[in-house]
């Protein structure tokens, strides 16, 4: 049901959010419709936002998921979970506004991500590293794709050879090589459709 539809509100573009926008939510009398809007509208942003970055949309939902649970078991009141999804807001919408900080388009920040930039050892090798990896495995895997590269095992193996190959040029970590040669390629599954009818 969309409740937004249901309340005869026209649904906001949480790309506008602001601190006036969000703060509408916290004066709203029904704090349970609000609680609902605000999710809502989240969970539909995060799903999109995994069209194009498999960890920022995870991660976000993941949190998402968690705090509706503790608000659905009681463990936190309304108000504090309307703080909760303001903050959340507030940190997706910086999240999704890095790729300009370091200087990356939207498809390399999705494969900066990729590359586990949490982890420790990955992150000794410093942003200029990792962005140079991202833009190269960009301009690596654009090349690599075809109209069905995910059906056909060998040029997804190809593929697999491709980006070990640039982590290793970069010195990324050998042990978490092979986790983020997975994430990797999840991650150009989502982007490589548009590629692949470019390349075709």
């Amino acid at each position: 049901m969309d409740i937004f539809k249901t309340k005869g509100l026209d649904k906001p573009d949480i790309s506008i959010l602001n601190d006036e926008f969000l703060a509408e939510f916290k004066q709203m009398p029904q704090r349970n419709l609000a609680v609902e809007m605000l999710s809502k509208l989240l969970s539909d942003e995060f799903k999109t936002r995994g069209k194009t970055n498999l960890i920022q949309s995870k991660k976000f939902s993941e949190m998402l998921e968690e705090t509706i649970n503790r608000y659905q078991n009681r463990t936190i009141e309304t108000a504090e979970i309307i703080e909760e999804l303001i903050r959340m807001a507030k940190d997706f919408k910086e999240a999704m506004s890095r790729g300009e900080e370091l200087g990356l388009t939207e498809e390399e920040i999705a494969f900066y991500d990729a590359l586990g930039t949490n982890d420790s050892a990955v992150q000794e090798l410093g942003d200029e590293t990792l962005k140079a990896i991202a833009q190269d495995l960009v301009k690596g895997i654009r090349k690599s794709v075809t109209i069905d590269w995910t059906l056909k095992e060998n040029v997804r193996a190809k593929m697999r050879t491709m980006i070990k190959r640039i982590l290793r040029k970069y010195g990324y970590p050998p042990d978490k090589q092979q986790q983020a040669t997975i994430t990797v390629i999840q991650q150009a599954e989502l982007l490589c459709g548009d590629w692949a009818e470019e390349a075709a």
